[in-house]
């Protein structure tokens, strides 16, 4: 991946208005371009070990850069960062836990798992997870998993939730309001010539973690696990 993706999203940070962002237009469709490029490649190769992903469409899975203003109070107009959410089960609207890339200066990072699922999702989620806690922490304990990507992310509830005994075991895991991970990489991750591998053997450690989540919220929809 070249470095100019960094340095068109830094400027664009330090110049986040429609006129600069006219003017710099070209570089923007080539980059974007790009990006798609690579989306690509990385769906083509999550499938070797998760086929559910296969023939998904690149485009379906990036993200635009111009932000949502109407409930926003920052009237910024773009995003500076480049993203794509790829799963087996849709593009980036999906609700199903799946693969995403995230390119911010300072701050790019992998993720994967299930993000802001729905209060009636998420309660099935808590319960599958109480009923099979040894099967998920086997997946987040294991060593290049949590060297890579640690354990769950984001917003907790202060106490456990609601029917679940306070108790249980690894009961910390089911006071989360999504099922997320991730890893900030440095921007050299992403532009080093073998990027691309690497980020392929980082994103096959949440294959097992997005298998479990999946089954879970293929139920909640009613399909066959």
């Amino acid at each position: 991946m070249t470095p100019e993706v960094f340095d068109f999203l830094r400027e664009l940070r330090a110049n986040n208005n429609r006129e600069w962002f006219q003017d710099n237009k070209k570089r923007y469709d080539a980059l974007r371009a790009d990006f798609i490029s690579d989306v690509g490649q990385l769906i083509n190769r999550i499938a070797t070990f998760d086929p559910e992903i296969a023939g998904l469409d690149a485009r379906s899975c990036v993200y635009r850069i111009y932000r949502d203003l109407r409930f926003s109070p920052d009237k910024t107009p773009y995003k500076t960062y480049f993203s794509a959410y790829m799963t087996g089960f849709g593009g980036r609207s999906s609700a199903y836990g799946g693969y995403y890339i995230h390119l911010e200066p300072d701050a790019p990072q992998l993720a994967g798992g299930v993000w802001c699922p729905t209060s009636p999702m998420l309660k099935q989620l808590r319960r599958d997870i109480c009923d099979n806690m040894d099967e998920l922490t086997a997946i987040i304990d294991a060593p290049a998993f949590r060297h890579t990507f640690g354990t769950f992310t984001g917003e907790q509830l202060t106490r456990m939730p609601q029917g679940f005994p306070a108790d249980t075991p690894r009961g910390e895991l089911l006071r989360f309001k999504s099922y997320v991970v991730m890893s900030v990489k440095p921007e050299s991750y992403f532009t080093a010539p073998d990027w691309l591998d690497r980020t392929t053997e980082d994103f096959r450690l949440l294959q097992p973690l997005n298998r479990f989540l999946n089954y879970t919220i293929g139920e909640f929809f009613g399909k066959e696990p």
